[in-house]
């Protein structure tokens, strides 16, 4: 273990060494102990192998009688979490494309359910914010954080819900997640939640991206409308009865791709769940509006 990199409700992250190679490695605290089981379960799914999904490494719990520490051991990337790089960045547009369309790319790679003999589930993400969306070297996303993720068997319809009661960020919490009436035994439910959560992770990307020489600062989603750590009531209020969405800056509507970029994350978040974009139109949408830039997504960003 080199230094520690973060820290969490859940534990704290450490940049390690391993065969030389520089690692991340959460070390969760005891009391976590469902959070890692989750996290190391999903990892571990077959065919969930993704370039903007966080590549794991290994998980290993260490310890003697009295003491334990569970790890889990993940690529190191040195830009950290997409919070941390739009704080000290500003993008121009194709940045932005390329950040939101490699997350929607590891978002979609979850969400899908791919048949065969050794298949993979769909997974729901419930925990989506700028804080477990990382930065590679190379500007392109992936998701982390998988600790709360649900699972859904198409063969006996079954929903697999984590056992932990941590059910994610209230910030990000859709609003049917906020007032209770998602539906539990419906996996699409969750998926849906994902996608709201997505589009406040895409208004973050783009107040930091520059047009016509402006650009905003860098700010968490409702930070004008609710306090800086908000209670169910607080988020509820503004997201639920007054139904208020993050706003959009004046400049975004002289901006052809800014303006596009704006309708997206609007039909992210929608407040009625059916209405919502899926992650593959998400990943299409911004993948023609790639090409529209003449920039292809390079190969391995697919």
């Amino acid at each position: 273990m080199v230094k520690q990199i973060g820290k969490g409700r859940y534990g704290e992250v450490w940049m390690g060494k391993w065969r030389g190679e520089r690692v991340a490695v959460k070390v969760f605290f005891t009391t976590e102990e469902d959070s890692w089981f989750r996290e190391t379960e999903i990892y571990q799914t077959f065919l969930m192998r993704h370039d903007n999904i966080l590549g794991f490494i290994a998980a290993d719990i260490k310890g003697t009688g009295s003491w334990t520490q569970l790890y889990l051991i993940t690529d190191y990337h040195e830009n950290g979490s997409l919070y941390d790089y739009l704080k000290s960045n500003t993008l121009d547009v194709n940045a932005v494309l390329k950040l939101a369309y490699t997350s929607v790319s590891g978002l979609c790679h979850l969400h899908t359910e791919i048949h065969g003999t050794q298949g993979k589930p769909a997974i729901a993400h419930r925990d989506l914010k700028s804080k477990n969306v990382l930065v590679k070297k190379n500007g392109t996303c992936c998701i982390a954080d998988l600790g709360l993720a649900v699972k859904f068997n198409s063969g006996t319809n079954e929903v697999d819900i984590p056992p932990n009661l941590r059910v994610g960020t209230k910030r990000y919490m859709p609003p049917e997640v906020l007032d209770e009436s998602l539906n539990r035994t419906y996996f699409q439910s969750f998926i849906m939640a994902d996608m709201y959560s997505f589009g406040l992770i895409v208004w973050e990307m783009t107040r930091r991206c520059s047009s016509g020489g402006m650009v905003e600062d860098y700010q968490l989603p409702y930070y004008d409308l609710v306090p800086t750590d908000p209670s169910y009531e607080d988020m509820r209020k503004v997201v639920c009865f007054k139904k208020q969405r993050p706003a959009f800056a004046n400049r975004w509507g002289s901006d052809e791709c800014l303006r596009q970029i704006g309708k997206v994350m609007s039909e992210c978040w929608a407040h009625n769940p059916a209405s919502r974009l899926s992650a593959l139109r998400v990943k299409k949408t911004l993948a023609k509006m790639l090409d529209s830039q003449d920039i292809k997504p390079s190969h391995s960003d697919t």
